[in-house]
C-alpha cells in the first residue's frame, strides 16, 4: 500500500513509518521539516505544515495514496505549536481532502480519556479532532493511547529518563496513575487496522497492562539502566507549580518542556483504561513496561542521555545569561575598563564605540541562544565571536596570555561548552 503519515518525525509516527516499511508499504512521511535525512523509511516526504495546510493543499498529495495515519500532536500552544490548529482544524482538512480523494482508510491518533474528560486545551481540541473524523464518510479508525514510550527518547520517554538519572527523585504531588504502551504495540495495531479486513468506524484505547505510580515508572526506568533504587522527595505544592509555570515560560521562547501547566492539569487525571477491548479486536496483547524494556537492554547511549538530560536546560540557561551579562556588564560598570583595555590597544578613537558594538554583539548572541528558533544560529555565532575575541585579543593585546586570570585561555572551555550545547540542540 501506499500510506501517507502525518506527523512522522516524531516519536509515534516514526516508529510507525518504520514499520511499514519494513512490511514493504511505500511510505509518504509528511511534517513541517525538511525531509530527515537519517531515515530510510520514507520513499517520498511532503513538506507541509499541518496547522495551516487547507483541503486543496492536501488534495495534490493524496492521490494514489490508499491510506493516512495522522499521529500529529502538540501539548500546549506556544510560539510554534496551536493546539487548536494541530488536532482540530488541521485534522479536519485533512479528513475532508481523504474523502474527496477516494482515500481507502484514516487512522487516526487522539489521546486516552478525551471522550471522558477535557482538562486542558490539549484534550478538547483531540476530542474535536476525534468529532470531525466520526463525522465523515470515511473508513475511520481513532486510536487513544495512554502514554507511549519507546526506544526514541522524546516528550515523556525523554523525561522518564531524565529523571532516573537523579540521585534524588522529585515526586510531584497529584499525579494519577498510568497505564504505558509500547510503541512495538502501538505499531502493531496500526498494521492490522491497515488490512482490508480489519474492522473501520472504531475508537480503540490502547492502555498497558499494569497501572503504575509515576515513581514506579522511573524507577523500572533506573532499575533498566543499571542503577540503584533513588531515594523520593515529595515537593511541596508550590515548588510544582513553579515548575509547571517555568515550564510555560520557556515554551514562550520556542522550546518544548514536558513539564507545562498542560501536564499537570492532563496527569491529574492519569492515563488509564481497559485494554481488553483493544486485544480481542487486534489480537495485540500489550507489554508491561519490564517486559517492553528487556527486550531492548540499556547501553552506554542511554545512560549518557539521561544523565545529560537535565544538564542540557541548565548549559543553555548558563550560555545564555554568559552572554548577556558579560554585554550588559561592558554597557555599565565595566565600560570604564573595556575602554581602558582598548585605549592600551592603541584603538585610538575607537575605543568607546568598539566596547559598545562588543557588547551589543553579546548581547544578541545571548538573546538567540535563549530563543529556540534562532538557537542554532546563536551558538555558531558565539564560537564565530569567540574565536574573534582570541584573534583581536592575541593581536592587540598579547600579554593577555599571560594574565593569571587566563581571560584568553578560558575562550576554550567556552568554546567546548557551545559545542557540546550543538551537538545535544534537537529534541528528535
Amino acid at each position: 500500500m501506499k500510506i501517507l503519515v502525518a506527523g512522522a518525525t516524531g516519536l509515534i509516527g516514526a516508529a510507525i513509518c518504520a514499520r511499514l516499511a519494513d512490511e514493504g508499504h511505500v511510505v509518504v512521511g509528511a511534517g513541517r521539516g525538511k525531509r530527515p535525512v537519517r531515515s530510510l523509511a520514507f520513499a517520498e516526504w511532503l513538506t507541509l505544515d499541518f496547522a495551516t495546510a487547507s483541503r486543496q493543499d492536501w488534495l495534490g498529495h493524496l492521490s494514489g495514496v490508499d491510506a493516512v495515519v495522522n499521529c500529529v500532536g502538540v501539548l500546549q500552544d506556544n510560539p510554534r505549536d496551536d493546539t487548536r490548529a494541530a488536532h482540530q482544524r488541521g485534522p479536519a482538512a485533512l479528513f475532508e481532502a481523504c474523502a474527496e480523494a477516494g482515500v481507502g482508510r484514516v487512522i487516526h491518533f487522539s489521546a486516552i480519556g478525551v471522550d471522558r474528560h477535557q482538562a486542558s486545551a490539549f484534550s478538547a481540541t483531540k476530542l474535536a479532532g476525534d468529532e470531525a473524523l466520526e463525522g465523515t464518510s470515511l473508513h475511520w479508525v481513532i486510536l487513544r493511547p495512554s502514554v507511549v514510550l519507546g526506544p526514541s527518547a522524546f516528550g515523556a520517554s525523554a523525561l522518564f529518563r531524565g529523571l532516573a538519572a537523579l540521585p534524588w527523585l522529585p515526586v510531584m504531588r497529584d499525579t494519577g496513575p498510568l497505564q504505558v504502551v509500547d510503541t512495538d504495540d502501538v505499531t502493531a495495531t496500526v498494521s492490522f487496522f491497515l488490512r482490508k479486513d480489519a474492522p473501520s468506524r472504531v475508537a480503540v484505547e490502547l492502555a498497558g497492562p499494569e497501572r503504575l505510580s509515576m515513581i514506579e515508572v522511573i524507577a523500572t526506568y533506573r532499575r533498566w539502566l543499571g542503577w540503584r533504587a533513588a531515594r523520593t522527595m515529595m515537593l511541596p505544592h508550590w515548588a510544582s507549580r513553579f515548575a509547571y509555570r517555568l515550564g510555560d515560560l520557556v515554551s514562550h521562547l520556542g522550546w518544548r518542556p514536558p513539564v507545562r501547566s498542560t501536564a499537570m492539569r492532563e496527569i491529574a487525571h492519569g492515563a488509564i483504561g481497559d485494554p481488553a477491548r483493544w486485544t480481542r479486536m487486534t489480537g495485540v496483547e500489550p507489554s508491561s513496561l519490564d517486559e517492553a524494556l528487556a527486550r531492548r537492554p540499556a547501553s552506554v547511549q542511554e545512560r549518557w542521555f539521561a544523565r545529560l538530560y537535565f544538564l542540557k536546560p541548565a548549559l543553555f540557561v548558563i550560555l545564555a545569561a554568559f552572554w548577556v551579562s558579560t554585554g550588559v556588564i561592558s554597557l555599565t560598570t565595566g565600560f570604564p575598563i573595556g575602554v581602558d583595555l582598548m585605549v592600551q590597544a592603541r584603538t585610538g578613537l575607537l575605543a568607546a564605540p568598539g566596547v559598545v558594538a562588543g557588547a551589543i554583539a553579546d548581547i544578541l548572541v545571548g538573546m538567540a541562544i535563549a530563543w529556540r528558533p534562532t538557537a542554532f544560529f546563536g551558538l555558531w555565532a558565539a564560537i564565530a565571536l569567540s574565536l574573534f575575541y582570541i584573534v583581536a585579543g592575541t593581536v592587540l593585546l598579547p600579554e593577555l596570555w599571560n594574565e593569571p586570570l587566563g581571560p584568553l585561555l578560558k575562550i576554550w572551555p567556552i568554546l567546548a561548552a557551545h559545542a557540546v550545547a550543538l551537538a545535544i540542540l534537537n529534541e528528535r
